[in-house]
């Protein structure tokens, strides 16, 4: 169960880091501003949807920090290769170059002047992916 004040710190902390309102909070994560507004009252609890929304939105939030505390905000990523927050249409450009620049390539990533990328799928910690696929 999530404690419901600790959860409304956790989330003024994340209004202070990325220097939002509540209401472009809000906006940002596509939830009526209402919402966002009852939760940080006190008056009603976060639902699963709501905490799904701020972790595609924002990677930096750790799922378990959100919830209920335990882990970092932000998050630190033990991969070298960040994913750029980019449309879809780029993300293909930005992964090539970014997986070039690599100085030693881990034995299964091997990319080729000649390969092409079809499709890149991203799996996050907590079970959930996204799929991009390049036309």
């Amino acid at each position: 169960m999530v404690n419901t004040d600790d959860f409304i710190k956790r989330l003024e902390i994340l209004l202070e880091y990325y220097g939002l309102s509540a209401s472009a909070f809000a906006d940002s994560i596509g939830v009526q501003r209402s919402s966002l507004s009852h939760l940080l009252s006190g008056r009603n609890k976060p639902s699963l949807d709501f905490i799904l929304k701020i972790i595609a939105y924002y990677p930096e939030v750790d799922l378990y920090w959100i919830l209920n505390g335990k882990g970092e905000f932000p998050k630190q990523e033990s991969d070298n290769i960040t994913v750029p927050t980019t449309a879809p249409s780029d993300l293909f450009t930005k992964i090539e170059e970014s997986v070039k620049t690599i100085s030693e390539p881990k034995p299964y990533l091997s990319l080729k002047d000649t390969d092409e990328i079809e499709r890149i799928v991203i799996f996050f910690k907590n079970g959930t992916f996204k799929e991009y696929i390049q036309k």
